[in-house]
């Protein structure tokens, strides 16, 4: 008995053993279906959209970016296609050892390494960064025969920019650059939608219009969703979205007009600004030296940086928009004309010239010391009286000036289409105080307003702003904002939307009083100081030479350039227009330490007239004078603008060249002083 209840006992124990075991099965499968269940109805929208993601990446597809064209059609900026080497740190090993094992296969010249090396400084570890570019066929193929050798990298193809003219127009254009740490930070703030954009995006401008215009230029970025191998290998295509190119932009620039002006200047420094004085747009916009903007696409090495960077001649500055100068005595008819605005003179007002002008204890002088004698405001303009202008600061008085001269366009922003302008300085006395802190330099003291009548002193203005200014004297008050971009195209749909000037408030100007100052600033080409220059000019121009001093010199001393450091010596100005009645061209130009007026800066305004009017490029041997400031008339006989090729072209471009519908005038020889 006592062994059939062990048993019976035996057999409860084992059935509630096997009913625990069966409860825990059943609660084990019950949590794996409800699991499973979990997994495959409450969340299979995001586990499926999870496990797609897995298998498949979507990658973002870089736009084209947009073209720069002439206002002729001239391709300035445009891109191509090569293929890239690029190395992911983050996926190799020993990064010293492929990089040595790649050089085995092509050549990474040190120039590459380091570029690379400043990359990976850079915090781009995880970025796929290039060791070569442009790579041929050749290597490619190399490459690809070896790839398995080389984890983490590969070959891409890659849009490059280019600036199929090399050096003309750089400072115009500027150009591309790898996305810096810096502009990484700024872009953070931008709206998520515009930093969507630019996934994907490895360059930016920096400079020029490739800067100002970049929303225009980039595009809109597309992706491709690709299905990806375990290793993260694409396999196949699954769908995508083509990117839109960016628009073109299209200029009111004549490159043929700006490399013209650009070979005139040769070595020199100095820069050129021409504007349609009846529209504001740009015509030409040179600053000297210049510098190839190819150079920075593919990042620039730092032999290169360096020769750019600490070179005295400064190819970096652009001169026209940032370069501020003393404007000399093409600030004289600007004077002028305040004058007669403000009832101080009029035009028949005489001023015994004698040669100098004494203010308290000092003497300003005139160029050379020589007197023109009895002087109305017609003749001060012709032949670059000083003592009038002297004493007509002395009269107006510092605030005054700057009251008139303001509204043209001195000291202030003309707000073009592209970004870095300076604004200069049109001095007065709330100028001075806010620019200097301690009081006895805040002071305005009478005799620092004298030299202000001839362009000197504390005026510092940019090229463009005397050629804007130029502009508005031309079209009797009409002012515009200068503009770079006349029409942005939209590549996809091809429509063109004009990129018009913006009209500001005419100054109120009485029409005889512009007429006064036009005539005697056509004087000056007759008569006057660049007479010889303008000598056989088939059209009718303005214009006014000035000569700034670019450093002081005492009182009791002449100026000997000969004595002088080169960038001591003062600099050669110009402003003109033409054809009258009705100019179509304003412009002005400096050469820095160049001289006279009529020497340096007057012939290459002689230069862009004959182009712009009359089709004409000069003779070899004329570009040739002009570039060693030795050029009056042309020399040679001129030829066919439409004739003669861009910088890097074998055949030359059309040219639509506008006649100068003028006759031949007859010139007289005038004695040339300033």
């Amino acid at each position: 008995m006592a062994e059939i209840k062990n048993l019976e006992n035996e057999l409860d124990r084992f059935r509630l053993r096997l009913l625990a075991a069966g409860a825990f099965v059943l609660l084990a499968f019950g949590l794996l279906g409800a699991r499973l269940s979990y997994l495959q109805v409450v969340r299979y929208d995001d586990l499926s959209a999870q496990a797609e993601t897995n298998r498949t990446a979507v990658l973002p597809i870089v736009p084209n970016r947009g073209r720069i064209l002439d206002r002729h059609g001239e391709v300035l900026a445009t891109n191509y296609s090569a293929y890239t080497l690029e190395i992911t740190p983050s996926k190799v090993e020993n990064l010293d050892a492929t990089i040595e094992g790649l050089s085995a296969l092509m050549e990474i010249a040190p120039r590459d390494k380091r570029r690379f090396k400043r990359l990976l400084d850079e915090g781009k570890s995880f970025d796929s960064l290039p060791i070569r570019t442009k790579l041929s066929d050749e290597e490619v193929a190399r490459f690809m025969a070896q790839r398995f050798r080389f984890p983490g990298v590969d070959v891409k193809a890659r849009l490059f920019r280019n600036y199929p003219l090399g050096e003309t127009g750089s400072h115009l254009l500027g150009y591309i650059g790898r996305i810096n740490q810096a502009e990484k930070l700024k872009m953070e703030d931008w709206p998520d939608e515009q930093l969507a954009n630019y996934k994907g995006t490895e360059y930016i401008g920096k400079l020029g219009l490739e800067q100002s215009y970049e929303a225009e230029l980039h595009g809109q970025t597309g992706f491709e969703r690709v299905e990806t191998s375990a290793g993260g290998r694409a396999i196949r295509r699954l769908s995508s979205h083509a990117p839109t190119p960016g628009n073109t932009l299209v200029l009111s620039v004549d490159i043929k007009l700006q490399a013209l002006v650009e070979e005139l200047f040769g070595d020199r420094r100095g820069a050129l600004v021409a504007i349609d004085p009846r529209t504001g747009e740009v015509l030409a916009f040179v600053s000297k030296p210049t510098f190839d903007p190819n150079l920075f696409v593919d990042g620039i090495d730092v032999d290169s940086w360096k020769e750019l960077n600490e070179s005295i001649d400064k190819p970096l500055l652009n001169r026209a928009l940032r370069g501020t100068y003393p404007p000399g005595s093409t600030y004289k008819p600007f004077m002028a004309l305040a004058a007669l605005n403000t009832g101080k003179r009029s035009a028949s007002t005489i001023v015994q010239d004698g040669g100098t002008f004494a203010f308290g204890n000092h003497v300003f002088r005139s160029h050379g010391d020589k007197g023109l004698g009895p002087v109305d405001m017609y003749r001060s303009i012709v032949k670059s009286s000083n003592v009038y202008y002297y004493s007509l600061a002395n009269e107006m008085g510092v605030d005054l000036m700057a009251e008139q001269l303001g509204p043209l366009g001195f000291g202030r922003k003309t707000e073009i289409d592209v970004e870095g302008e300076v604004a200069g300085v049109l001095p007065s006395t709330d100028w001075k105080r806010r620019y200097y802190k301690r009081p006895e330099q805040q002071r305005w003291y009478a005799g620092e307003t004298i030299s202000l009548g001839i362009g000197q002193g504390y005026n510092a203005f940019t090229p463009l702003q005397l050629a804007s200014a130029t502009a508005t004297l031309a079209a009797g008050g009409q002012r515009f904002k200068p503009r770079l971009v006349r029409e942005i195209e939209d590549v996809v749909s091809h429509d063109k939307r004009r990129v018009a000037s913006e009209a500001l408030e005419p100054l109120p100007y009485k029409p005889e009083h512009i007429e006064l100052i036009l005539r005697a600033m056509h004087g000056v080409t007759q008569e006057g100081t660049s007479t010889r220059v303008f000598m056989g000019a088939p059209y009718k121009s303005i214009g006014k030479t000035g000569t700034a001093q670019a450093v002081g010199i005492k009182a009791n001393q002449k100026y000997d350039a000969s004595k002088l450091e080169e960038h001591k010596r003062d600099h050669s100005l110009y402003i003109a227009a033409a054809p009258l009645p009705e100019p179509t061209v304003a412009l002005a130009v400096i050469v820095e330490n160049a001289g006279f007026g009529a020497a340096a800066a007057a012939p290459i305004a002689r230069r862009v007239f004959d182009y712009l009017l009359l089709g004409q490029y000069p003779s070899v041997e004329d570009i040739a004078a002009t570039q060693k400031g030795q050029s009056a008339a042309p020399i040679g006989t001129p030829r066919r603008a439409v004739d003669v090729p861009l910088p890097g072209q074998v055949a030359p471009i059309p040219l639509a060249a506008t006649p100068a519908g003028a006759e031949p005038l007859r010139l007289a020889r005038g004695m040339e002083t300033r």
